[in-house]
C-alpha cells in the first residue's frame, strides 16, 4: 500500500497554477494611460531637445492667433472709417467731361444743380434725407494763423447724413442756407491750427478773404478714407456756391437711403430720376456716377478676408516646419532607442504598443507645444493692441476663440501626422536584430 506524499498528491493542473503569472501590460497590452506615461518619461528624459522641438509648433501657433488677430483687427478698423462716412450712404458726383479726345476725369460736368437734390428728395421712397455739396480748398485765418484746408458747402443735413456730431456750438440751419448767411462749422484739426487754445465758437475766421462768424465745432473723428472731416470747415452751399467759389453747379450730393437693405433700390431710382431730369437718352451713358457705401464695405470686407487668409496661411507654414522637425527628433529617437525597443519586445510587447508609444510621444509634443503656442499668441495679441503710450504697439488687434481652437487643433493633427512614419519604422522594427543593435 501506497502513501501519498502531498507531492503527489499536487495535481498537474495543480502544478501549473502554480506558475507566475505574466505581466498584466504584457498580457493586456500597452494601456493608453501607461502609454502616456512611458512617452512623458521619455520626453524628460531629453527637456532641452524636447523644448527646441517643441519650439517650431510654439511659433506656429503663436504665429497663427497673432496674424488672424490683426487680420480682424484691421478689418475692424475699416470698417469702423467706413462708419465715420455714414450709414446707407450714397454719394452722387457729376460723370467725366470730354474734351476733344482728353478725358477731364470724374466730376468734370457742370450738370448737378440745387433743384436736383430736391427732386430727388420728392421722387425717390428710398430716400431719407439729402445734402447738395460744394466743396473746393480755401485759406482760412484767424488773427496770425493761417490754413489751407478743404471748404464744404452743404446743407444743415449733411451732418446727420455724414455722422459728424458736435463737440460745442450749433449746426447752421435751413434759413441760414436760404440767407446765405456767412456762418461756419469747423473741424478739430482746423481748431488746432488757428484758435491755439482760445474757444472758437462765436469768433470770426477769414476764408478766402470773407469774414465767418464759427457757429460750431465737429467731434474729433480721424480720417476716413479721402475725408477727414477734422481737417475741414463747414459751411451753408448756397454761401460756398455765391460767394467763396463763384459757381452755380454742386461739386456732389450726398444721400441717405431709408435703409441699408434699400441701398439699391434707392440707387436704381435716383438714376431713373436724375436721367428724366436731365433728359438723358435711354440708350446714354448717365451724367453722374453714384458711389454706393455698402459696395466700399463689401470690398473692404473681402480685401480684409483675403488678408487674414493670407497671414494665417503664412503662419501655418512655420507649423509644417515644426511638424517636420518634430519627425526629424522622432526617428533619431527610434535609432537612440532601438535596443529598449528590443528589449520590450522581447518580453511581450505588440507591434502595437511600440506603435502607441512613439505616437503618443510625438503627439504629446505637439500638445504641449500648441498649449504653450496659445498662450504666447494671446499674450503677444494682447501687447501688440496696447496703445504705444502704454507700452505696446498700437496695433488694431481682435483676439477670437476659433483661431485659438483652430491652429491647437490643427497642431495635433501635424504631431500626429508627422509622428506616424516614426512610430512605424520602430513598431516594425526585428526584435532580434534590435537587440544586436549597439
Amino acid at each position: 500500500m501506497s502513501v501519498t506524499t502531498p507531492e503527489r498528491a499536487a495535481s498537474p493542473r495543480a502544478a501549473g497554477s502554480a506558475l507566475p503569472h505574466p505581466h498584466p501590460t504584457l498580457r493586456r497590452g500597452l494601456g493608453l494611460q501607461e502609454a502616456f506615461r512611458v512617452a512623458w518619461d521619455g520626453l524628460m528624459a531629453n527637456k532641452m531637445r524636447s523644448l527646441l522641438t517643441m519650439l517650431g509648433i510654439i511659433i506656429g501657433v503663436a504665429a497663427v492667433i497673432v496674424m488672424v488677430a490683426l487680420g480682424q483687427g484691421v478689418a475692424k478698423a475699416t470698417q469702423e472709417a467706413i462708419a465715420k462716412l455714414g450709414t446707407n450712404v450714397l454719394t452722387i458726383v457729376p460723370n467725366a467731361q470730354r474734351s476733344g479726345a482728353v478725358n477731364l476725369g470724374l466730376g468734370s460736368m457742370m450738370t448737378l444743380k440745387p433743384q436736383d437734390a430736391e427732386m430727388i428728395l420728392k421722387q425717390c421712397p428710398s430716400v431719407k434725407a439729402v445734402s447738395p455739396e460744394s466743396s473746393g480748398n480755401a485759406t482760412v485765418k484767424f488773427r496770425g494763423q493761417n490754413t489751407r484746408t478743404n471748404v464744404v458747402g452743404a446743407s444743415p443735413e449733411y451732418f446727420s447724413i455724414r455722422n459728424l456730431p458736435l463737440a460745442k456750438g450749433e449746426i447752421f440751419t435751413e434759413d441760414d442756407v436760404r440767407r446765405r448767411a456767412k456762418v461756419a462749422v469747423i473741424g478739430d484739426t482746423v481748431r488746432e491750427n488757428l484758435f491755439n487754445g482760445i474757444e472758437p465758437v462765436g469768433k470770426d475766421i477769414k476764408i478766402n478773404g470773407q469774414n465767418f462768424r464759427v457757429i460750431g465745432v465737429v467731434q474729433k473723428r480721424g480720417a476716413a478714407g479721402w475725408r477727414n472731416p477734422d481737417d475741414q470747415v463747414t459751411i451753408p452751399y448756397t454761401t460756398a456756391m455765391r460767394r467763396v467759389f463763384g459757381v452755380d453747379y454742386l461739386s456732389r450730393i450726398s444721400v441717405q437711403a431709408v435703409s441699408q437693405d434699400r441701398m439699391l433700390q434707392a440707387q436704381d431710382e435716383i438714376l431713373a430720376a436724375i436721367a428724366r431730369a436731365h433728359r438723358v437718352p435711354a440708350d446714354s451713358e448717365p451724367d453722374v456716377r453714384i458711389f454706393n457705401q455698402a459696395d466700399i464695405t463689401e470690398s473692404a470686407n473681402q480685401q480684409s478676408t483675403f488678408l487674414t487668409m493670407l497671414l494665417a496661411g503664412i503662419a501655418l507654414v512655420s507649423l509644417v516646419v515644426g511638424g517636420i522637425g518634430i519627425m526629424n527628433i522622432m526617428l533619431v529617437s527610434v535609432t537612440e532607442r532601438t535596443r529598449e525597443i528590443g528589449i520590450r519586445k522581447a518580453i511581450g510587447a505588440r507591434r502595437r504598443d511600440i506603435l502607441l508609444q512613439f505616437l503618443i510621444e510625438s503627439v504629446t509634443l505637439s500638445l504641449v507645444g500648441g498649449v504653450l503656442g496659445v498662450l504666447l499668441g494671446i499674450g503677444v495679441s494682447l501687447w501688440m493692441a496696447l496703445p504705444q503710450g502704454s507700452g505696446g504697439a498700437g496695433f488694431p488687434m481682435v483676439v477670437s476663440l476659433p483661431p485659438i481652437v483652430i491652429s491647437f487643433v490643427f497642431a495635433a493633427l501635424v504631431g500626429t501626422f508627422f509622428g506616424l512614419y516614426p512610430a512605424v519604422k520602430a513598431s516594425r522594427l526585428d526584435p532580434i536584430e534590435a537587440l544586436r543593435y549597439e
